[in-house]
């Protein structure tokens, strides 16, 4: 995190999901890219996630990461709540793996979106990855931090073998 306004917002439903979520703050701090982080629960503390949610356009919040596992609420929560993009990571759960918040997180219904990506780790450093391309669209810096990423990702992966 930075002294700049955050542009965003990473929420979680609990403390353990970090351990995944640190995958978004690292990609967003190796971009440049502002945010806070919160861990809120949509099922235990849901008026401190609506009055979170629906002041962050006002505090200057552009996107939002949210992440859940289980019933996977809050990222429908968030996005019930405001206009602001929200993307959803799915968090790994003892009971099938990841597969309950994924599919919780990606039958929204009609009207509500939230963009799901990927369970666990990848899906945060994705969420991260998005969000910056998201802003990307309208900040010129961010945009030249994003590609120069990119270029590097494309450089350092190795070539195969030939047969």
């Amino acid at each position: 995190m930075s002294d700049q306004t955050p542009l965003v917002g990473i929420v979680m439903g609990s403390k353990s999901d970090w351990d995944a979520m640190k995958n978004a703050s690292d990609m967003l701090s190796e971009l440049g890219i502002p945010f806070e982080a919160k861990a809120l629960s949509a099922h235990r503390n849901p008026a401190q996630v609506h009055e979170w949610a629906s002041s962050a356009e006002a505090r200057g919040i552009k996107v939002i990461i949210a992440a859940a596992g289980m019933a996977a609420a809050l990222p429908g929560v968030v996005a019930a709540v405001t206009q602001l993009p929200v993307l959803g990571v799915p968090m790994e759960t003892r009971v099938m793996g990841g597969m309950d918040s994924l599919l919780s997180m990606a039958q929204m219904p009609g009207g509500i979106p939230v963009g799901t990506l990927a369970v666990g780790k990848a899906g945060a450093k994705n969420a991260a990855l998005l969000a910056a391309a998201i802003l990307a669209l309208s900040d010129e810096t961010i945009h030249a931090r994003l590609a120069a990423f990119r270029k590097v990702q494309n450089d350092t992966v190795a070539d195969l073998p030939l047969d």
